[in-house]
């Protein structure tokens, strides 16, 4: 008869505690892989879906997302513990603890296309001037945003009257356009370039006799109120935000009847348009300006992107000679490089293969950091226009022991 040994009979419970005691450890960390695991596939294939659509772009393919709604991910773990003879020594005489165990990983994914007349009108339309400058409160260079984002623009100035588009087929129209906006980016680099809505007091006159006592109370919360002796009426005062605008100067420094001035010229703007204003009377003001930037739609942003592979790549815009030293010299000829070859691209940091063909970011030399900027914005522009995907279910990440 097999009798265990008494110091074994003391080291099998603290072998089976440990034996759950690392189970449990195991399971937050197979939760922080499969979490980082799932980010960076979903990731990835995010980024990949963009670059094949700026190839779908340029062969004037249609434009396609999907997405991942829901992902479901079941671990199960199993446990066994058990004894043998030692090998060596006295057969019989002492018996050794064995313990083992297993993890098995069961995900579901949920993969739906986005589409529908909804997204669809989301990508067809225009981003609002509050895209552009929330972007800009995140220093985002005004350059790269207004190359990627801006369809043209158009000059009120008496000598420079006009529109000019942001497209290397228009040669004149593309120089003036990537002279303005290297002008607003000499300016921003020295922190002078203010993109706030324009600080506007809207006014009421009523009636004294149609406001009661309680109404009056209440209205006080809301304006300035002020009252004519002589007509018996109340003036109502009220700040109000006006239309962005991006300028050299603060516009809180305005007087109100140019404040007024300024809102008579941009009161008719789209959504999608942005004012400027640039004056000589503040830094950058060797060069003044005034005019409105169209902007376009996400889906326009992915045909340029696309054009640039083929039929309209840029070139090379000096600035004008009143534009102030930029910071860096930093004025990229194309405003996201992209790199094509028949090979595998080892030293990208994503790259896609499509019509046998592999494309990249180009993320070496000089430029790095400008294309990778330019590509972090392609997304996340991607992201302001899509809406919530539908779910099936609660996302969840699932353990089981």
């Amino acid at each position: 008869m097999n009798i265990l040994h008494p110091l074994c009979l003391l080291r099998l419970p603290l072998c089976l505690l440990a034996l759950f005691v690392l189970s449990g450890c195991v399971s937050p960390m197979a939760l922080n892989r499969a979490v980082i695991a799932y980010d960076e596939a979903v990731t990835d294939a995010g980024s990949q879906q963009l670059l094949i659509n700026i190839v779908r772009a340029h062969h004037r393919q249609p434009i396609h997302f999907t997405g991942v709604s829901n992902i479901a991910a079941t671990f199960n773990f199993q446990a066994n513990a058990g004894a043998m003879p030692a090998l060596g020594g006295l057969a019989g005489a002492t018996m050794m603890p064995v313990f083992g165990g297993s993890v098995s990983e069961n995900p579901t994914i949920s993969i739906v296309p986005i589409e529908g007349e909804e997204f669809t009108k989301r990508l067809l339309t225009p981003f609002p001037q509050s895209k552009l400058t929330l972007l800009l409160r995140q220093r985002f260079d005004v350059d790269l945003l207004l190359r990627m984002m801006a369809q043209e623009v158009r000059l009120q100035h008496s000598e420079q009257q006009g529109a000019y588009r942001n497209s290397p087929l228009d040669r004149p129209g593309y120089t003036m356009f990537r002279r303005v906006v290297l002008h607003l980016s000499a300016i921003q680099d020295q922190n002078q370039l203010y993109a706030e809505p324009l600080p506007l007091v809207s006014t009421w006159t009523i009636p004294a006799s149609s406001i009661a006592t309680e109404g009056f109370q209440a209205l006080q919360k809301e304006f300035a109120v002020l009252y004519n002796q002589q007509d018996n009426t109340y003036t109502l005062r009220k700040h109000v935000p006006g239309p962005i605008l991006i300028t050299n100067y603060d516009p809180n420094t305005l007087s109100a009847e140019e404040r007024a001035q300024l809102n008579d010229l941009v009161a008719d703007l789209n959504a999608s348009d942005v004012a400027f204003d640039i004056r000589p009377d503040s830094y950058g003001g060797e060069w003044p300006m005034r005019g409105v930037f169209r902007l376009r739609s996400f889906h326009s942003i992915l045909g340029f992107l696309g054009k640039a592979l083929g039929e309209e790549p840029g070139f090379h815009v000096e600035k004008d000679p009143r534009t102030p030293p930029i910071l860096g010299n930093e004025n990229p000829d194309l405003t996201m490089e992209l790199v094509v070859s028949e090979s595998p691209l080892p030293k990208a940091d994503l790259s896609i293969r499509r019509n046998d063909r592999y494309y990249a970011v180009n993320t070496t030399g000089p430029l790095a950091r400008w294309n990778r900027d330019a590509f972090q914005l392609l997304h996340l522009l991607f992201q302001m226009t899509i809406t919530e995907m539908p779910r099936t279910g609660v996302p969840s990440i699932t353990i089981a022991k």
